[in-house]
């Protein structure tokens, strides 16, 4: 595996049972904000999927709905919502995660090595969430 593969491993390894975490924050918590759809491809190469203590629990990781991946590499989107139930995970209606409760926050990355970007980034502007100014050359 790369480089970007172990960075998403290493943060997917740290979310907690009965915690979710979307694509696009587990990009943002290994520096490379723009790589949610990344995320998802090097999930599923996941070497050690499950549950278990040295497991790399990869059906943590949802779309940023709450919803699951309609071809979850391991069994499906049931089973992942299975599992996810199984850890305590609640669901709305539609079947979606019910993120404001259950979405992890990323508190358990307190190690020394920073595993994302300096605390000062401008995500707004990484993100594209606001257009450029004119002038600016991005």
């Amino acid at each position: 595996m790369g480089d970007f593969s172990e960075r998403v491993f290493a943060v997917v390894g740290r979310i907690p049972r009965g915690k979710v975490a979307t694509y696009g924050q587990v990009a943002r918590l290994i520096g490379a904000p723009r790589s949610a759809r990344y995320v998802g491809y090097a999930l599923r190469a996941n070497p050690a999927p499950g549950i278990e203590a040295d497991a790399i629990p990869c059906h943590r990781v949802v779309f940023k709905d709450g919803s699951m991946a309609t071809g979850f590499a391991f069994g499906g989107e049931d089973v992942q919502r299975g599992m996810l139930a199984e850890e305590g995970v609640g669901f709305d209606d539609e079947g979606r995660v019910i993120m404001g409760t259950y979405q992890w926050d990323g508190a358990s990355l307190d190690d020394a090595r920073p595993l994302g970007p300096p605390p000062d980034i401008d995500w707004a502007r990484e993100l594209a969430e606001e257009p450029p100014q004119r002038g600016d050359a991005g």
